[in-house]
Parts: structure tokens; sequence; C-alpha cells
């Protein structure tokens, strides 16, 4: 793998292009980039996805903007799409379903590991505190670990 290095800051919870000492960027061979780009950016969701409430944008049509995507998805010659449906659950509540679904949108994210690298990713997902999730994914040698406030109520 060869990709533009992505470094994520974990306090504003952002990634952001790697660039050398000469102003260049770098190129990232690892798993990481791939991984952070997986799990960060929106992937479409299903027609039979529950939206969560308050997606609506106004006066925008619900078949275009509500279910989000890569615009990207179209150019890819084997229809994958980019991205997980983790957004789904912005809203959620706490619950062992919301933590399993979590967990379960997080494999489906990154089943290319697999397929490319031949290594599985290794999911652990659980509350850390209150409608506070947290995970960790490790893919060979590489592993990321973030948490995610979700809005719903208990």
């Amino acid at each position: 793998m060869f990709d533009a290095a992505l470094i994520f800051d974990p306090v504003t919870r952002r990634c952001d292009c790697a660039l050398g000492d000469d102003g260049d960027l770098l190129i990232d061979e690892t798993s990481v980039t791939p991984m952070l780009m997986s799990i960060g950016l929106d992937r479409r969701a299903e027609p039979d996805d529950d939206l969560p409430e308050g997606v609506s944008s106004f006066l925008s049509p619900a078949s275009f903007t509500e279910r989000r995507g890569s615009p990207c998805d179209v150019l890819d010659p084997d229809g994958d799409l980019a991205g997980s449906r983790c957004w789904l659950l912005d809203r959620a509540k706490e619950t062992e379903t919301t933590r399993q679904l979590y967990a379960f949108w997080l494999a489906e994210c990154l089943a290319w590991a697999d397929r490319e690298l031949g290594a599985p990713a290794e999911i652990t997902v659980w509350w850390q505190r209150p409608q506070t999730l947290a995970w960790r994914v490790r893919i060979d040698a590489e592993e990321i670990e973030a948490t995610r406030s979700l809005g719903g109520s208990s």
C-alpha cells in the first residue's frame, strides 16, 4: 500500500496530511491511512437503515443528502463503498445492541484488510463512560484507538 500519509490528532479528533521537513507530502506504506479513511468517511446508508433523527437537510432532496456517502463511490469499478456506517449511531442510546452494531460496522468498513492483506482487522468496542463508545482496531502491527460520543438518551 502506498497512500498520502494521514496523521490523526486525538485531541481535535481530525486527520490531516503529513508533511516532511521539505514540505512534501509523506507517503505511508502501512495500513494506518486506509484504516483512518475507512473509519472516518461516512459510508452511504442502505435503503433499509434507520437514519438518525434530525439528519434531514432543509429543502434538500431526501434521497441525495440524508443517506450521505462518498462521491468517490461512483468511481469504484467493483461498486465497493468507502467509509463506515457508524455515523448512523450518532444519536443512539447506550445499549449492548448499539455497541455490537458499532463493532459490526467497523468490521464492515475494514473488510478490505482481510481481502487485500490477508490480515483481518481485530476490533474491540466498549462503553468507556456514559454515552461514549471507545474502540480499538488493529491490522497487523498497526493500531488505532479512539472514542465516539453518542447523543441518545438512556
